[in-house]
C-alpha cells in the first residue's frame, strides 16, 4: 500500500476528531509494553480503520465490536458507552477516545482507554468473550465515612443488587441507590462489556466488588474499572436517572391496513364471515389468556429457586458436574436460616472472624446449628465460600466440623453442625477458665487434630492442605476457605498470596509463598506447644534471650528442664513421660527444614506407640540469639557483641491493608531489614538470619498487597527487584550455613552492597500516591 495512502488516512482521521469536543473526562490509559506496531505498517492502516469504525458505529446503541484485516495484521477493537448517556454524549466520548488511544499509546498493537462516559480497546490477539481483570484503575473519592459499618453494609448490598440486575439486562448495565442514613444516599452503577455472557459478567462484577476494601471501603465515593468490567459508587447522583428508568424503545409495529367493503350486495355475505371468525378467535384467545395467566401465577409463586440455582450455577461454574450435585443437595433456603437465628439477632452472635459473623440457630426438628455470615464486600469473599463448599461436601470425618448447607439467597452464609465447646483459644489462653482443660482433655484434643489432619493429607480421596489451622478450633477442623486441593502426586504448591495466621504459619510459606503438608505439620506443631505451655506463639515475650514460644520452650529442653514451661494448671495431673514426648513430637513438627518434619502418619504413630523411637529435633523455625543495637542512631555495642538485644516490631497477626498502609509498613519492614543488615557489617551474621528472614517475611506479605495494586509496567519491576532481593537473603542464608569459612567473606562482600542498592528500590516502589486519590 503506498505511503501517501497512509499519511493521508491518518491526517483524515485526525482532521475528523479535531472536530469534537473533549467534555468527557479521561481516566486512564493502559499501555502494555508487549509488542509494537512499525509506522506505516498495514497493521496501522487497519487500526485506523478499525476505530474510525468502532467510534461511528457504537454511537447509536452504546456498544460494538469488529475485526479488521487479515492473519498477523489482524486487529480486534472494541468500544463500549456507559448505559445512561446519550448517543452524542456518547460519541463525543469516543471521537476523543480514538484521538488520546493514538497519541496515549503510540505504536501499541494492544491498548486500552477509560473515560468516564466510554471505554475503547484494540488488541492484535483476539479478547472477545473473555473475562479480563488483570489490570485495574482504581480511584477514590479523597473523603471518609464517618459509620464505616453501616456504609460498608449498604454498599455490599446495592452492588450485590445491581450486579444480579447487571447480568440479566440486555445492555449488561444497571443503576440504582440505596440509603445509608436519614440524611445521605448512597449510589452506584455497574457494567460489563456486551460481548460477555450473563455469567461471565456477574462473575467479572463479582471479582471486582470484592476488590473495594483493599481500596476504599471506607471512602465515599470510588470507581474501579477492568478491561471487562466496572463499577463506580458515590453520595451524590452522577448518573443520568432518566436514562436509566426509561422504559427500552418499542419496536415500530406493522402498520395496519384499513380495507374499505363496498356497499353492494356481497356485503352481508363478508359481515357473516367477520361473525364467523370472531366466533372462532375469540374461544382460542380466551383460552390463550387463561394459560397465560396460570403460568405466571405459577412463576410467582415460586421465585427464589431458580435466583438462587442461577446464582448457584454461576459461582460453582468452574467445578466438574459431580461437585455441583454435590453443592446443589446442600442449597437450604434464607427463611429457614432466618428462622432459626431469630433474624440474625445479636444475642445469637457468638462469634466474629474474617469470613464474618458467625450466629448460633435452631431448625425447627431441635437440632443446633452455627451460621457464617459472608460479609458483602470481603475480599476472601466468594471464592473461600465456594473453597469451603466443595471440598467439605466431600469430606466426612468425626474430627472435621460438618457442613449442613449453604445459602446464596440475597446473604451469602454457610450452615454447620453447631459444636457446644467454645473455641480452645477462648479457654486455653484464659488465666481464669483454662482449669477446665485438664491434661486428659488437652491430650484428647492434639489427637483429634492429627487425626482429622492425617484424614486430610493422606486418608481421604483427597489430598488437601489447610494452610490456616489454629486453637480456634477445639478438636475439630474447621475454616476450609484457604485448604488447597493437591494431585496425588503432588508434594509442594507455589503461591503469591500468603494468606493465614502469623505465628502459626510456616517460614517457607510466609517467606517464599511454598506451602505442603508440612506446611500443616509446622502448625499442628505450633499447637501442641500451645496446649503443653498454656501459652501463645503469636506475640509471645517469654523470659530470657526468646523471642518467641518456640525458642522458649527449645532452650529448655536443651537445658533438661522442660516440664518447666507446662501449664502449671495440670502440672500436677499428667504423667510426664507422656508430657515430655507430645514436647518432643511438636519440636519435630516446628523443625525449620521442612524435609525433617514428619508426616501426619509417623505423628499418629508417635503417640500411640511408645515402642517408636523418636529423632531428635532441630532448632526450631525463627529462633535466634539475641542481639541488640543501642543508642539513637542504631549502633553497635562492641563491648557486648553477643549479648545485645534488637528491639523487635512483633507484627505477628498481620492483616491486609489498603495498599498505600501496606506501602508505609512495608518500608518499615524495609528499614528492619537495613537494621539487621548492620549487625551482618559487624560480623554478627551468624545469629542474625532468622530475624533477617522473619523481617523478609513481614516484606513478603505487605508486598503482595501492592504487587496487587500496581499497572503491569510497576508490576514486572517491583516482583524482579523483589526476587532479586530474596536471592540476595537465600545467599546469605547458605553463607550462614558455611560458617567462617573464606567463600562465606565472599558471600557477604556481594550480598551487602546488593542489600545497600536493593533496599531503598523496593522501598521507593513501594510508595503509592495520593496525591490524586487515586492508586494504579
Amino acid at each position: 500500500m503506498p505511503r501517501s495512502y497512509h499519511v493521508l488516512l491518518f491526517f483524515s482521521l485526525v482532521l475528523m476528531l479535531r472536530c469534537y469536543g473533549t467534555s468527557s473526562s479521561k481516566l486512564w490509559s493502559y499501555c502494555p509494553p508487549d509488542a509494537n506496531y512499525t509506522t506505516n505498517s498495514t497493521f496501522q492502516t487497519n487500526l485506523h480503520l478499525l476505530l474510525v469504525s468502532l467510534s461511528s458505529s457504537a454511537a447509536a446503541t452504546g456498544y460494538s465490536n469488529d475485526t479488521e484485516g487479515r492473519s498477523s495484521d489482524q486487529v480486534h477493537g472494541l468500544a463500549l458507552c456507559r448505559g445512561d448517556v446519550s448517543s452524542s454524549v456518547c460519541q463525543t466520548c469516543l471521537d476523543a477516545a480514538v484521538q488520546d488511544i493514538i497519541q496515549s499509546c503510540p505504536n501499541g498493537m494492544t491498548s486500552t482507554i477509560f473515560y468516564d462516559d466510554c471505554l475503547l480497546r484494540y488488541s492484535n490477539q483476539m479478547f472477545f468473550s473473555t473475562v479480563d481483570t488483570s489490570f485495574r484503575y482504581l480511584a477514590w473519592n479523597g473523603q471518609n465515612v464517618s459509620d464505616q459499618q453501616q456504609f460498608e453494609t449498604t454498599l455490599g448490598n446495592l452492588m450485590d443488587d445491581l450486579t444480579e440486575k447487571a447480568s440479566s439486562s440486555p445492555k449488561l448495565f444497571a443503576a440504582g441507590s440505596a440509603k445509608v442514613t436519614s440524611f445521605d444516599k448512597l449510589y452506584g452503577l455497574v457494567q460489563c462489556s456486551r460481548d460477555l455472557s450473563a455469567d461471565d459478567c456477574y462473575r467479572c462484577l463479582q471479582d471486582t466488588v470484592t476488590f473495594i476494601p483493599k481500596c476504599c471501603s471506607w471512602k465515599q465515593g470510588a470507581k474501579v474499572y477492568t478491561q471487562s468490567c466496572y463499577l463506580r459508587f458515590e453520595l451524590y447522583l452522577y448518573y443520568n436517572t432518566t436514562a436509566v428508568k426509561a422504559p427500552p424503545p418499542v419496536s415500530p409495529s406493522s402498520q395496519t391496513t384499513n380495507d374499505t367493503v363496498p356497499n353492494d350486495a356481497s356485503g352481508g355475505k363478508s359481515n357473516n364471515g367477520v361473525k364467523t371468525v370472531l366466533l372462532l378467535v375469540i374461544p382460542v384467545a380466551a383460552a390463550l389468556l387463561s394459560l397465560l395467566a396460570i403460568f405466571m401465577y405459577c412463576r410467582r409463586r415460586k421465585p427464589a429457586m431458580p435466583r438462587r440455582m442461577q446464582l448457584h450455577k454461576r459461582i460453582f461454574a468452574i467445578e466438574d458436574q459431580q461437585d455441583i450435585k454435590n453443592a446443589e443437595s446442600l442449597l437450604l433456603d434464607l427463611e429457614v436460616i432466618r428462622s432459626a437465628t431469630n433474624n440474625f439477632s445479636d444475642a445469637n452472635k457468638i462469634g466474629e472472624g474474617g469470613f464474618g459473623p458467625v450466629y448460633r440457630g435452631t431448625l425447627e426438628d431441635g437440632e443446633q446449628i452455627a451460621v457464617k455470615r459472608l460479609s458483602r464486600i470481603s475480599v476472601q469473599g466468594l471464592v473461600e465460600l465456594k473453597n469451603e463448599v466443595v471440598l467439605l461436601a466431600k469430606l466426612q470425618h468425626r474430627n472435621l466440623v460438618r457442613l449442613l448447607g449453604y445459602c446464596l439467597q440475597e446473604e451469602k452464609l454457610l450452615v454447620y453442625e453447631y459444636l457446644p465447646n467454645t473455641s480452645l483459644d477462648k479457654v486455653l489462653f484464659d488465666p481464669v477458665r483454662r482449669v477446665q482443660l485438664d491434661w486428659a482433655r488437652r491430650y484428647k484434643i492434639i489427637e483429634g487434630i492429627g487425626r482429622g489432619l492425617l484424614y486430610l493429607h493422606e486418608d481421604s480421596r483427597l489430598k488437601i492442605v489447610h494452610r490456616d489451622l489454629k486453637p480456634a478450633i477445639s478438636c475439630w477442623i474447621s475454616d476450609f476457605g484457604l485448604a488447597k486441593l493437591f494431585d496425588v502426586d503432588e508434594t509442594q504448591r507455589n503461591t503469591s498470596r500468603i494468606a493465614g495466621t502469623y505465628g502459626y504459619m510456616a517460614p517457607e510459606y510466609v517467606l517464599r509463598g511454598r506451602f505442603s503438608t508440612n506446611s500443616d505439620v509446622y502448625s499442628y506443631g505450633v499447637l501442641i506447644l500451645e496446649i503443653l505451655t498454656g501459652r501463645k506463639n503469636s506475640g509471645y515475650q517469654g523470659s530470657g534471650n526468646s523471642i518467641d514460644l518456640l525458642g522458649y520452650v527449645w532452650r529448655h529442653w536443651n537445658l533438661g528442664d522442660a516440664m518447666q514451661v507446662v501449664d502449671q494448671s495440670v502440672i500436677d495431673q499428667c504423667q510426664p513421660q507422656e508430657v515430655l514426648r507430645c514436647m518432643h513430637i511438636g519440636l519435630l513438627c516446628v523443625q525449620e527444614d521442612p524435609a525433617q518434619r514428619p508426616s501426619m502418619a509417623s505423628i499418629t504413630l508417635m503417640l500411640n506407640s511408645y515402642s517408636v523411637g523418636l529423632p531428635t529435633p532441630s532448632a526450631p523455625a525463627f529462633v535466634t540469639r539475641s542481639i541488640t543495637v543501642s543508642g539513637s542512631a542504631g549502633t553497635l555495642n562492641a563491648d557486648q557483641p553477643r549479648d545485645l538485644q534488637l528491639p523487635l516490631k512483633q507484627r505477628f497477626y498481620l492483616q491486609p491493608l489498603p495498599p498505600s498502609e501496606a506501602a508505609a509498613r512495608a518500608k518499615e519492614s524495609a528499614k528492619d531489614i537495613l537494621n539487621v543488615k548492620q549487625l551482618i557489617d559487624k560480623k554478627e551474621w551468624p545469629y542474625v538470619m532468622n530475624d533477617l528472614r522473619l523481617r523478609a517475611g513481614y516484606l513478603r506479605f505487605d508486598l503482595s498487597t501492592i504487587i496487587s495494586a500496581k499497572p503491569k509496567e510497576e508490576k514486572k519491576a517491583l516482583e524482579e527487584l523483589t526476587g532479586k532481593l530474596f536471592a540476595a537473603i537465600d545467599e546469605l542464608d547458605h553463607a550462614a550455613k558455611i560458617k567462617s569459612t573464606p567463600p562465606a567473606e565472599k558471600y557477604y562482600a556481594t550480598t551487602k552492597s546488593r542489600l545497600d542498592d536493593w533496599i531503598p528500590k523496593v522501598a521507593g516502589l513501594c510508595s503509592v500516591s495520593n496525591s490524586d486519590n487515586s492508586d494504579v
